[in-house]
């Protein structure tokens, strides 16, 4: 049993069992017949995704929030919203003047979930999956995706890969805050054990994240799946214009054009989670973009991390201890050396399905090469990850910074 004299996760919306996932199964559909248009239209899109579907998106009615009730209501009417969004975005040539039908109910449901109006993390793996019924365990295998742009059993594995690295880590969260108080009372064994758990689930969490390739087809996610993960940020490079317009119809008036990163693995709370408890500082653009992406939380998450990082001491706890309790240390130094592997991963991950696939062929379909300077500039565009940034040079950088502490001490 842990004594949350730092934090109390519950407070945050944060489950001690499976973190930052719901503690209630997401809603396959929402319960009321009022919302089925979204519902039947979503379950459309991946045979509609290739013509008419933004058509379809247009003819909707405008429905209101009045009717969702619960919190899983809430969040799956968000799951819904953004998919047609993206779906209308992206379902064919670049529409980004939003309809009311869309517009109205997401700003709605944005404001009550504390989001941006975009399809995040939370839209697409936290809030989009349902476990089996017969193992509720959360275990990879037992996993469903509920929503899906493609309809492919590549885009559901993408999902689920991070939705049970997700539920894997979820044990850290406790044991790590206890830590933080540990290492305010100056209890080394207390901090040993929690670093060496740490260390452990980090291990485990890279091998889940080695999965990926026995499921997730690199040109299926490149060619299908990834377009429809672009934000509205640098899209003008791939002959798409950047910013959305939200449209109201209401009285109210439109919005300006407006940018928003794609989804993007840095909006899991879990990894950003381990960078502030272990005394990572990420600097400079990448921090910048790390930091930006605390916006695309759920607002009880990002909270969650603020407030995490006005007690995080475990960096210095461990750094003081170099020699005095060099069991510490090393204890410590294993955590940062297995998430620098961890990132490792990640960025082959990256050369495969996005470096590789891209030097094969265009982006996807829609973004022909519509100038010169596009098809000068082709490989260099398509390293951007969905979120908008440089990819390879950024993943560097944070495998670099996570490393950092190990070389200042």
């Amino acid at each position: 049993m842990y004594l949350f004299l730092i934090l109390n996760p519950a407070d945050y919306g944060v489950s001690l069992e499976l973190g930052f996932l719901p503690t209630d199964t997401p809603l396959e559909r929402l319960p009321d017949d009022f919302y089925a248009p979204w519902e039947d239209l979503v379950a459309d899109i991946p045979l509609l995704h290739h013509g008419g579907l933004q058509d379809q998106i247009e003819r909707l009615p405008v429905l209101g929030t009045s009717r969702l009730r619960e919190i899983r209501e809430w969040r799956r009417a968000y799951v819904c919203l953004a998919f047609l969004l993206y779906g209308y975005m992206w379902g064919g040539e670049p529409w980004t003047n939003i309809p009311p039908c869309i517009s109205i109910p997401l700003f709605d449901v944005c404001e009550y979930l504390q989001l941006p109006p975009i399809a995040t993390f939370a839209a697409v793996c936290l809030w989009n999956y349902t476990p089996s019924r017969d193992d509720p365990t959360h275990h990879l295998d037992t996993l469903m995706s509920i929503t899906s742009f493609t309809g492919t059993p590549d885009e559901e594995w993408f999902y689920l890969v991070s939705v049970a690295i997700e539920a894997h880590g979820a044990p850290v969260l406790p044991v790590m805050l206890h830590a933080i108080h540990a290492a305010q009372s100056g209890d080394d064994h207390a901090v040993l054990e929690s670093l060496l758990f740490l260390r452990e689930k980090i291990a485990e969490i890279a091998t889940l994240l080695d999965r990926m390739y026995e499921r997730c087809d690199p040109a299926v996610f490149y060619h299908q799946l990834r377009p429809f993960l672009a934000g509205t940020k640098s899209m003008e490079q791939f002959g798409r214009p950047d910013g959305i317009t939200f449209t109201f119809g209401d009285g109210r008036q439109q919005t300006e054009p407006r940018s928003y990163r794609g989804g993007s693995n840095a909006q899991s709370s879990l990894i950003q989670f381990f960078d502030i408890v272990l005394g990572i500082e990420h600097t400079g653009s990448e921090g910048a973009f790390i930091h930006e992406m605390r916006e695309y939380m759920p607002g009880p998450h990002r909270l969650f991390l603020e407030d995490v990082a006005k007690v995080a001491n475990i960096r210095e706890f461990a750094q003081a201890r170099e020699h005095s309790h060099p069991d510490v240390y090393a204890a410590y130094a294993g955590c940062l050396e297995m998430l620098g592997a961890l990132r490792g991963r990640h960025l082959q991950i990256v050369a495969k399905y996005i470096i590789s696939q891209s030097r094969k062929g265009n982006f996807q379909r829609p973004m022909q090469q519509t100038s010169g300077r596009w098809r000068q500039e082709k490989e260099k565009r398509s390293f951007l990850g969905t979120g908008g940034t440089d990819l390879v040079p950024f993943l560097k950088k944070t495998l670099q910074k996570t490393i950092e502490p190990l070389t200042n001490t």
